[in-house]
């Protein structure tokens, strides 16, 4: 597990600090718990995204639910955890997508949660999230094979090993479909093409 962090041969810079706080956490040291999440939950949420659309923050919290109940099983080092919770939210994803399949579901909206104001920029939050939307439906376009390895190897930084892991494939095969998966999106991104 402990090589699940390295990205093109190189050990991610946050690593060393995501591990020693998942082992604080493990003691129960809260504040280790909120480092974790901090280190880990942007690029969990951005896998949500891609595999279950609107349902992503429901689904990433169901994960750090499984995630906080199993943490005293975890065994390895930071790169290894973010293989491992993203292994948990895949699993959480695919249930969903099954469940959904089975029985559709209607959500209302809230009014008050509408009113409610952001606590950033709006612009700012705004554009982020145009960016982080335009990104994703762009990887949505992709088979779901190369869609789940680009996500796994450039949003969430799992090297080969890790996504394979997650996965259930070999490395090597997830480094080629998130290999072919990035250049049918860069044949895809002329000077045309729409970007917000």
């Amino acid at each position: 597990m402990g090589d699940g962090g390295r990205r093109h041969g190189r050990i991610r810079a946050d690593d060393a600090e995501l591990g020693a706080a998942v082992a604080r956490a493990q003691e129960g040291d809260e504040r280790a718990f909120a480092v974790v999440y901090r280190l880990v939950h942007p690029g969990l949420l951005a896998q949500m995204r891609a595999l279950v659309a609107a349902e992503a923050e429901d689904v990433a919290s169901d994960a750090w639910l499984e995630i906080a109940r199993d943490l005293d099983r975890f065994r390895g080092d930071g790169a290894g955890f973010r293989g491992w919770a993203a292994t948990i939210a895949r699993h959480r994803a695919l249930d969903h997508l099954r469940r959904q399949k089975r029985r559709p579901r209607t959500v209302g909206l809230d009014q008050e949660a509408l009113e409610l104001p952001g606590g950033q920029d709006t612009a700012e939050a705004a554009l982020e999230f145009l960016s982080t939307r335009w990104a994703l439906q762009l990887i949505a376009t992709l088979p779901r094979e190369q869609a789940e390895a680009v996500l796994l190897r450039v949003v969430a930084g799992l090297d080969g090993v890790a996504a394979g892991r997650v996965l259930g494939k070999r490395p090597g095969s997830v480094r080629t479909s998130a290999h072919r998966g990035l250049r049918r999106l860069a044949q895809g991104l002329g000077p045309e093409t729409d970007r917000p």
